[in-house]
Order: structure tokens, then sequence, then C-alpha cells
């Protein structure tokens, strides 16, 4: 009783009872005597026997929680010194105070007294940054590190076979790819049944030898086109290689004289068949649409790899393409109630000229169009055009400012984008957020930014410029076309810029439309008029030469003086200049230019793809034709950029 009393009441509740229970045998006592006196006999006993009962709850209570004080510290004790997890005390000047045996464990140097570096070089800046914990590898183990920064304390955890497991996960994921002969059709038509089968026994073989090879499931699913299925660690080691399958095909078909080359469209990530399927598709028609001859790695996040892409986009033979876009650009027009043509910011000979076609084809189908054009940035070139423009009253009154475009967009207009197909690039954004209809057409091939939900896209890296593309939908409008002769001119300059008078990216098609463009009075004599150069523009390109190098392999590197502005077909023209020098298979030509960004304008031969190198830096462009322009750095610091992005395409590191 009285240690239930105890562990149940305070004393002061005991010491009141038997104060009550003394009163009423004092009261019994005046009654009954000797009832009294047994009464307070027993409550002398009981008495007595609590305060021993108390005395030994109290040594109790004493020993269990001296026990249990042991106990802890004991167990505190232990976990510091041998539980799998790591501790680490540094002090104000980060200099390690006190580890625990786990990490004297991984660390085999004494590291007391030591900087906190000497665990890992990145703790120093992590500790002074607002993260809370980070991942280090120390030897073969790879640890997370859990920082509290008021006790100056660290936790090393073990998640080596975390890692370990989450690596084996990602290199078992599904890849899908779908491979596709570019220029099958083209190549085998009109083709011996003989011929056309070695040809195509030739091709199976490399691919059946590939997959054999790299362990792919390989099946074709029409004449022209392969599914793959294999995992994420096949797909890094086909990286390492840079996809030499598309190589390896080229060379064994290039013996008949009509080599085959392949696009590869590659979905991978975590996602189900359907969604990578789906990737692998859009990869494909990215390849395709950069000319084909390349691969293109496409992930769940967006994110997307080039490889390949040695080769000149194949010249298609046949126009029907072109005749059933003409018909249904017609159709999208006559369903507008005006049209609005944009080429890209600073817009070129080509963009002005193939936008001026344009606007006659919306003419030819009775209605409205209109040129955006920022007359305070344009080139010298274009200046001189739109002299020309300016004194033809009826082509000048369809050149609009983008301020007035804004105003005249409703409802039904369509907009038509020329010469580039990334939005970032055009020459006011907000025109093509305004407008719901917008058609696409454009000679450069594809980048991973594009204008997304196109109405119509017409994109053929083949062509030499959107000009001759431009002029190819003319000849095919139902209606008799005639063009005047500053339009006509307009559309053969854009030619004859884009392929240096003829010299590059030039196909047959090129020459039709050039002979289409002379038979309807374009002027060879005001093109030459328009592409003079001015004396103090051929001196300033002769000093960006002046500066050159050769940095490696034939590639030549030349850089313009921080604090000296050069236009952008300045640096185009020095780059043209420095591809025919000897030895030189690539040129750079970097620059400041007037909107305070750096230009980079890049030429190859066509054995260095510079599209993939100025797509590391954000740009694009054509296999032998590229360029990009970079904010925030100096002229000094863009040729660094460079240089990296250039050993890493020569070394072999992945294009992105």
């Amino acid at each position: 009783m009285p240690e239930f009393l105890f562990k149940r009441w305070h004393g002061y509740h005991v010491i009141a009872l038997f104060a009550v229970a003394a009163i009423f045998i004092g009261i019994l006592t005046l009654y009954q005597w000797i009832f009294g006196l047994v009464g307070f006999l027993c409550l002398g006993v009981g008495l007595i026997y609590t305060i021993q009962a108390k005395n030994y709850f109290v040594k109790d209570l004493e020993k269990y929680i001296s026990t249990l004080s042991y106990r802890v510290n004991k167990a505190g004790e232990e976990a510091v010194t041998k539980m799998p997890i790591g501790m680490l005390l540094y002090n104000e000047d980060k200099i390690i105070q006190w580890v625990n045996p786990m990490v004297t464990s991984f660390i085999e140097e004494e590291c007391i007294g030591q900087p906190i570096t000497k665990i890992d070089e990145d703790l120093f800046s992590v500790i002074d940054s607002d993260e809370k914990e980070t991942s280090i590898q120390i030897g073969e183990n790879v640890f997370r590190a859990l920082i509290k920064r008021d006790e100056r304390l660290i936790y090393f955890f073990d998640i080596t076979e975390e890692v370990y497991v989450k690596k084996l996960y990602e290199k078992e994921q599904t890849v899908i790819a779908i491979i596709y002969l570019d220029n099958y059709d083209e190549v085998t038509q009109g083709m011996e049944d003989q011929i056309r089968s070695k040809l195509m026994s030739q091709v199976t073989s490399t691919l059946n030898n590939w997959s054999k090879e790299h362990g792919v499931f390989l099946r074709r699913t029409s004449s022209d086109r392969f599914l793959a299925i294999f995992r994420q660690e096949v797909l890094e080691k086909l990286e390492e290689t840079r996809f030499d399958l598309l190589d390896e095909v080229r060379e064994a078909t290039s013996s008949e004289k009509i080599p085959i080359t392949l696009s590869i469209g590659v979905g991978s990530g975590q996602g189900t068949f359907q969604e990578l399927g789906l990737l692998a598709q859009s990869s494909l028609d990215l390849a395709l649409g950069r000319g084909g001859d390349q691969v293109a790695i496409k992930q769940k996040n967006g994110k997307v790899r080039f490889y390949g892409g040695k080769s000149n986009a194949v010249e298609k033979r046949t126009r029907v393409r072109a005749r059933v876009i003409s018909h249904a650009i017609r159709d999208f027009i006559l369903e507008s109630d005006r049209v609005m043509i944009m080429g890209h910011k600073n817009p070129d000979m080509d963009a002005v000229g193939s936008a001026i076609g344009v606007l006659k084809l919306a003419q030819l189908n009775g209605k409205e169009g209109y040129i955006i054009l920022d007359p305070e940035n344009i080139s010298r070139d274009v200046r001189k055009l739109m002299e020309e423009v300016e004194r033809h009253d009826r082509l000048w009154a369809h050149f609009i400012t983008p301020t007035e475009a804004l105003e005249e967009v409703t409802n039904d207009t369509l907009l038509v984008v020329v010469d580039t197909h990334k939005p970032s690039l055009v020459i006011e954004p907000k025109v093509l957020e305004t407008i719901d209809r917008v058609i696409v057409i454009d000679h450069h091939r594809r980048g991973e930014e594009f204008i997304e939900e196109s109405v119509l896209v017409y994109m053929e890296p083949y062509a030499s410029s959107t000009a001759e593309l431009v002029t190819e939908l003319l000849e095919y409008q139902p209606k008799q076309t005639k063009l005047d002769l500053l339009e006509a001119t307009s559309l053969l300059a854009g030619i004859i810029v884009d392929t240096k008078s003829f010299a590059v990216r030039t196909g047959s098609r090129t020459f039709d439309a050039a002979s289409y463009l002379r038979s309807q009075g374009a002027d060879t004599a005001l093109v030459q008029k328009l592409l003079k150069q001015d004396l103090d523009q051929y001196i300033k390109r002769s000093r960006l030469i002046e500066n050159a190098h050769i940095y490696r392999n034939g590639v030549a590197i030349a850089k313009g003086s921080s604090d000296k502005v050069c236009s952008q077909v300045l640096i185009a023209q020095a780059a043209d200049t420095l591809l025919s020098m000897n030895g030189i298979v690539a040129s750079f030509v970097i620059s400041k230019r007037k909107d305070d960004t750096i230009g980079i304008s890049a030429r190859s031969l066509g054995n260095v793809n510079v599209q993939l190198i100025m797509e590391m830096l954000d740009g694009g462009g054509h296999l032998s034709n590229a360029a990009t322009q970079l904010e925030g750095i100096s002229v000094d610091e863009a040729e660094e950029l460079l240089k990296e992005k250039i050993d890493q395409y020569f070394e072999g590191g992945k294009e992105s």
C-alpha cells in the first residue's frame, strides 16, 4: 500500500491521511479508550511501515535513475564510436577538431588539426553556402554529408550501395530507336532490281553485325525503316563511339557510287514504351529536319544530343513537295484577311528577299501582305536594297515596323516566318505570340529551339537559301506569276549571297530557281551593285583576318579587338575569306557587335561540322556555315569558350 501510495501521491497527501486518522482515533479514545489505544498502536505500526517503504522506494528510484543514466551514456558512447555514421567537429577556421572512428575508417591519414578540405575539396565552399547537405566521394565510397552549421558538426552517411543501385537501374532502362535510310527512295529510283537488292543487302548486313556486336534488338518495319531496342548502358557505349554506324553504312554502300546515309532518332530516359516511342519519332524528325546523316537523342526532360551530320543534306530530285506546300500555303492565305511576313533579327539579303517573295504570294491570291522590318537594325547591303525599295512606291507601302505590325494584327491574320525557325531570333517575338496561325519557311538545319504549333512547316536543309524555296513556291501558284524587276532581283540576291555566288551549297534546283528569276527580269547588274563593298569595310575585314592564327587541325581563329565594333556581315565575310586560304579547313571569327554582344561566325569546307560547335554555344546554322551570339562576356572570354568547344568536338565530347 505505501509503495503504491508514493507512486500515486505526493508526500503531503500521505501526511494529511495520517493526520485525519489520528484525529479520528483521538475522538474514539474519548469514548472507548481501549479501542483508541489499539487504534493508536495500529497507526504507529502503519507510520513506521510507511516510512520504511518510502526509504525503500527512494533507494530503488535512485538505483533505477543511476542505471538508466549509465545506459543512456553508454548508448550515446556506442552510437558515437560504433554506429555506421561519420561525425566531424570543426572550428570557426574550418579546421577539424574531432572525428569519430567511422571517419577515421575511410580517411587513412591523420586529419585532426587539418583543414576540412582534407576530407573533400568541395566541403569548404558548401559550408559557406546555404546548402544543408551534399554528396562527396572518398576513395570508392560515396557519402551524403549533412551539415549542422550551428554546432559546426557534419554527419557522413554511406550511400555507396544506394548510388550503385541507382546507376544499375539507370543502365537497365529501355531505349527505343528508329533507324531511317535518308535517301533510299532517291538512290533506288530507276535502279535495276539486282543492284537494288545488292545495295540493300549491304545495308542490312552492316546493321545486323552492329546489332549483334552491341546486343541490340533490331527489326525491319519497312523498306527504309528499322526499329531498335536496347538498354541505356548500350546507348552510353554507342555515344562513346560517336555512332560510327553512320560512317560504316556510308562506306559500305559507297562502292556503288551512291552511298546511303542513315538518320537515327533515339528516345531515352524514364517513361512508358509509348512515351519512348514518341520521343524516338520526334528525335528522328529533328535529325531529318537538320539534313539527315546524324543521330538525335531526346530525353523526356526535353534535352537533345546530336552526333554525326558529317555530310551535306541530300538534294531532293522531285519537286512534288514544293508543289504540295505551294498549294497548302495558298489555301491558308485565302482563309486569312491579311498576311504578315517576318524574318530574323538583323535580316540579311536572303531574309528580306524571301519575305518579298512571300508578299508576292499573298498578292497573287488577292490578300494584303506586310513585311515586318526594323529600319534601325539592318546591315549595309540590306540598306542598299531598302533604298531601292523606297523608290518602288508599290512595294515600299507594304513594309511596316514591329510596332505598326502589332496594331494591324487581327484574329484572322496569317504570319509567315522566313529564314529562321527559332522564336528567340524573330524580329518581334510579340507578333509571334499574338498570331495563332504561323507558317515557317526555312533552309537551316533544325535546332532544338523551334516555333511550336505551326500550322505548316516547310524546312528543306538541302536548299541553298530560303529565297530558293520561295521561288519554287511562286512557280507552282495556279495564277500566272509575273514578278517585277525588283522582286525578282531581291530573290536572286538572296540566293547569290547565301551561295557565295553559287560556290557553296548549290544544287541543280538552285540553278533552276535562278534561271526562273532571270526569266522574270532579275537584274544581275543590280545584284552586283547591292553587294558592292565599301573601302572602309574591306579594310576592317583585312584587319580582322590579320589577327588570325591556326588553333588546331587546320582550324583558324581570328579575333577582333575588344574596343572595335564589327557588323555581323563583316564578321561573316572575314570567315569566308579565311576559309579560302591554303591549309584551312574551318574558320572562326570573333568580334564585338553593335548590340553589345559578341558575334562568332563559323565556316568550313565540310570536313568539320561547324553547326555542332556553334550549337554548343547556343547558336546554329549549317554543316559548313553557322554562327552564334554571346552575351555578358568579353572577346577574350568568348575565344576561350570557343576553343573549349572546338576541343570537345575533336576529342569526342558529347554534343548537345
